[in-house]
């Protein structure tokens, strides 16, 4: 991925032409491998989702399940007026939150009664942060933490890299048990004979305690 990838000031020019855009993966497909892990979760319970961008992933949550509180957070707020569109022109109206933030720095949720964050979701944007360097996953590491609940609570990462989590540094291991949850194919092969290439889903749960 460009360096580039991780500076507002790309995002901003790229959304003001860019309505929608799915990376990796179409949202169906990747709405396939979340659904068995969101039924479960109760009424009111906080999903966020993480580097939002012009992707549809939001529309399948309201429309499977409206009962859950779904946030969509980005750094570039015109991303956020996309799926506020989308919201809208889909369901008539806009319920879901929406927030701009910057995923390495603390999360600032107002979750009141709700407590801890039962699920958060990227597309690819773990991706979009590596390209600021280790430094910068594992500050987006250590802001999920924070946020997630500690029983419960799980990190869905979808990445283009099979080894995402795998750093110098083991703060990322500090702070969550990882595992590969699936892999999705990354398209049909244009010969029988060309290799298997994937993506991969990364499953993340939080550790109690850490060090």
């Amino acid at each position: 991925m460009p360096a580039d990838f991780e500076k507002v000031e790309y995002w901003r020019k790229r959304f003001a032409k860019e309505e929608s855009f799915e990376w990796l993966t179409s949202s169906g497909a990747f709405f396939f491998i979340l659904e068995p892990l969101l039924t479960p979760l109760s009424t009111g319970s906080t999903v966020l989702h993480l580097g939002s961008g012009t992707s549809d992933l939001h529309v399948y949550f309201r429309r499977h399940f409206p009962q859950l509180q779904v946030i969509n957070m980005d750094y570039e707020p015109l991303a956020l007026e996309r799926g506020k569109a989308m919201e809208s022109n889909e369901f008539g109206n806009v319920e879901m939150g929406y927030q701009a933030q910057d995923v390495t720095l603390p999360l600032e949720l107002d979750l009141g009664q709700r407590g801890k964050v039962r699920m958060v979701i990227d597309k690819s944007t773990v991706d979009a942060v590596s390209c600021g360097g280790d430094e910068n996953v594992i500050k987006m590491a250590e802001a999920i933490h924070d946020v997630l609940d500690k029983e419960e609570g799980v990190w869905i990462s979808l990445s283009f890299s099979d080894s995402r989590f795998e750093m110098d540094s083991k703060r990322v291991q500090e702070l969550f048990e990882v595992s590969v949850l699936t892999k999705v194919a990354t398209g049909p092969k244009r010969l029988e004979s060309d290799p298997d290439i994937w993506h991969w889903c990364w499953l993340l749960r939080p550790r109690a305690t850490t060090t």
